[in-house]
């Protein structure tokens, strides 16, 4: 999509295009982002990686704050640099560099019986049966760049659903970017006080129910004034969980995500908040599924004096 018109491009990178429509295009911005990325990639640090997108992201709000117009060329490239970064990640998580990830009809098979209970609708995952035959199949790695355009960046286990209800109790819970609601399902199906809530805004890849209640988190931890927040996967330097450290009701915070920082989370605002102990639980990060993903589970508590 080719525009003079800030507000329109503005629009249509919010539906969150393929790098292939956004090289088409803005060709010269692309060449750009492709010198840059290759350096970066080159060395294969992550940090680097983490670094790069940062400045873009700040270099697109400077510009803003310096003229006072939208920076569409630095959004396009960090849009760009993201997509681009993402179908890096894909190829070497599974071995694919060119054409589509595909299971084969046994690998499906195993993983859909294990993961699934039809179609995309995760179930509770049985970790014994899950550490019997992961093993042994052979296309592990195309699983998550199959699940992920829609919406989907890890599977719960059984034994993980039951920890959390525990963890929580009574208490009344409430989930942001809750996505299609799956953790919240579970949750509830032990008996859990859970409320689900998203912004409604990944709605070209995510099938929302209609309990999953629209709202962004900012408003929807001011609404509930729950004790206990949960999130999943949150989206990598997002701008809503610095409202959990500053909502006065929670108590605790539950966050499921992954180690690699580049990856999901705020992790500028983890390491900023004063108001809570953060903390990982080992034993819960060994039940989210599957193992290659690294994901880890960190349990925010309020501190006494907080």
């Amino acid at each position: 999509m080719k525009s003079n018109d800030p507000e329109k491009i503005v629009a249509w990178l919010q539906t969150s295009p393929k790098l292939s429509e956004l090289c088409a295009a803005y060709p010269e911005e692309w060449e750009t982002v492709q010198h840059q990325l290759a350096e970066v990639l080159e060395h294969g640090n992550p940090d680097e990686v983490v670094s790069y997108l940062k400045q873009k992201s700040y270099q697109g709000s400077v510009s803003a704050k310096k003229t006072g117009t939208l920076p569409v060329r630095e959004m396009v490239r960090y849009q760009m640099a993201h997509a681009a970064v993402k179908q890096h990640c894909v190829s070497v998580a599974s071995g694919v560099e060119s054409g589509k990830v595909r299971f084969n009809l046994l690998n499906g098979f195993i993983a859909q019986k294990l993961l699934f209970s039809h179609n995309l609708e995760r179930k509770p995952a049985s970790l014994f049966w899950f550490r019997l035959i992961w093993p042994l199949i052979r296309q592990k790695r195309y699983l998550m760049p199959l699940v992920q355009p829609k919406g989907i960046y890890c599977f719960y286990s059984l034994q993980l659903i039951v920890e959390l209800s525990r963890i929580i109790g009574n208490r009344h819970c409430l989930e942001i970017a809750a996505g299609d609601g799956t953790l919240s399902r579970f949750l509830k199906q032990r008996g859990v006080q859970v409320t689900a809530t998203d912004d409604y805004s990944w709605q070209h890849s995510v099938s929302y129910p209609e309990w999953v209640v629209k709202n962004d988190a900012k408003a929807a931890l001011s609404l509930y004034s729950s004790e206990v927040v949960i999130c999943s996967w949150p989206p990598a330097r997002n701008g809503f969980e610095r409202q959990v450290f500053r909502t006065r009701s929670v108590q605790l915070y539950i966050l499921i995500t992954s180690r690699h920082q580049h990856a999901a989370g705020n992790w500028d605002a983890y390491r900023e908040q004063q108001f809570f102990a953060m903390q990982e639980d080992a034993a819960l990060s060994q039940l989210v599924l599957p193992p290659e993903i690294d994901a880890v589970v960190y349990l925010f508590t309020r501190r006494p004096s907080a």
